[in-house]
């Protein structure tokens, strides 16, 4: 399905943060849930995020940010045809790499500085973004479709 909303990617790192009403960064996953924005997911990133998130949360929390990714029609899951091996220092997170770079992803939201390694390279253009900058971004974008 074609949309207009932003196609993202989003690092466990950014998810985790976002999950709370508490946070500052509570907006990011409120845009998830109110389909301000198109997320792109693989079976290897659902399972990091289910990992993580019971690890920092706990099973009850991971579950129900697990079940509302799944019944959401602006979460996708991107089959990904070829592994690029970018992330030298963390080759754990190429997964969100190849996914990005699978769907066309606008943005890929992390703040993990072994993404910066994109920054240098030419080829493929992943554009990654700082989770406090992304909201700027999505702002302005939201105000131009005027949602």
């Amino acid at each position: 399905m074609k949309t207009n909303r932003l196609k993202i990617v989003i690092d466990t790192n950014a998810l985790l943060v976002s999950v709370s009403s508490k946070s500052k960064y509570h907006w990011l996953y409120r845009a998830l849930l109110d389909k301000k924005i198109d997320v792109y997911i693989t079976n290897e990133i659902l399972t990091e995020y289910e990992e993580i998130l019971k690890q920092k949360w706990n099973t009850d929390v991971a579950d129900d940010v697990l079940r509302n990714l799944m019944e959401q029609t602006n979460v996708f899951m991107q089959v990904i045809d070829f592994k690029m091996l970018l992330i030298i220092h963390d080759p754990d997170d190429d997964k969100f790499v190849d996914c990005a770079f699978a769907c066309g992803a606008d943005y890929l939201i992390t703040n993990d500085k072994h993404y910066n390694i994109l920054k240098e390279i030419n080829f493929p253009k992943i554009p990654i973004i700082k989770l406090e900058d992304f909201e700027s971004v999505l702002n302005e974008y939201l105000q131009k479709i005027d949602l």
